[in-house]
């Protein structure tokens, strides 16, 4: 008879299926080379800038950025997420800042970042506006912000509303992880930036090479038969920048105005 995982985000059971760390490893490549990218097209260069990533989860993307040269500080909600953070990378990368605090009020100074990536937040927070009025904030005058997200889509809900956290055999989320009003179709969300002095500069989509290896892996690790670790070998993301995202797309914003008291 078939073991019903336990599914829980940010987990220190052995065996737990932990949805948004699966996410992670899938996202990591691209997102780094959507990151590159980005800093190759506007001329910046990382080294001596500093980074802050919101929803770094157990810090996997944080690292990523520190390979990069930035200097970096990661928060999360989940005070596990950040222990864990800390634990798997204070050896190698003992310059990353690791704090737990919500996205909504991050509580770093003004103008105190170069540049900010939200990760697993924009699609999660109820609250987009204090969360876009956060990053607006704390970035410098002409900062970079960037961000991965899901659109609100037909294909993008059967996946993430459907796949992820309903259907027994795929599901690897929590109930209630996402709801249809959370995810941000492109307009919306540049529009949100907008009125917080974020100027959307670019919308690009990213998916699965073949999304039946993407079920493959969902299931077997599900099961057990591989680790966390073992995703990425199996699932490969590609950036579809010509394409109109129907599940999850990058984008970037730049800070067009000053902070205000």
């Amino acid at each position: 008879m078939a073991v019903t995982p336990h599914i829980e985000l940010d987990s220190r059971l052995p065996g737990a299926v932990d949805g948004r760390q699966i996410r992670a490893v899938a996202f990591q490549d691209v997102r780094i080379e959507y990151v590159t990218g980005v800093l190759r097209r506007l001329g910046l260069d990382a080294t001596g800038r500093r980074a802050l990533v919101v929803g770094s989860g157990r810090g996997l993307l944080a690292a990523g950025l520190a390979r990069l040269g930035f200097d970096v500080v990661a928060v999360d909600p989940s005070a596990t997420a950040t222990a864990l953070a800390r634990e798997a990378n204070e050896r190698e990368y003992p310059g990353i800042v690791y704090e737990t605090a919500p996205a909504e009020a991050p509580g770093f100074d003004d103008e105190s970042f170069d540049v900010a990536y939200y990760a697993d937040t924009f699609e999660i927070t109820p609250a987009l506006g204090r969360v876009v009025k956060q990053a607006g904030r704390v970035l410098k005058p002409g900062g970079l912000l960037l961000y991965d997200t899901v659109n609100r889509t037909v294909v993008s809900r059967l996946i993430y509303l459907g796949a992820f956290q309903a259907l027994p055999m795929t599901r690897i989320m929590p109930a209630g992880r996402y709801a249809a009003a959370r995810l941000r179709p492109p307009a919306e969300l540049a529009a949100e930036l907008n009125r917080h002095g974020l100027r959307n500069e670019d919308i690009c989509g990213f998916k699965p090479d073949d999304p039946r290896n993407l079920v493959k892996a969902a299931i077997a690790r599900r099961r057990g038969e591989i680790t966390d670790e073992q995703i990425p070998p199996m699932v490969s993301f590609e950036l579809a920048p010509n394409a109109s995202p129907q599940v999850t797309y990058f984008g970037y914003a730049l800070k067009t105005t000053p902070t205000h008291p």
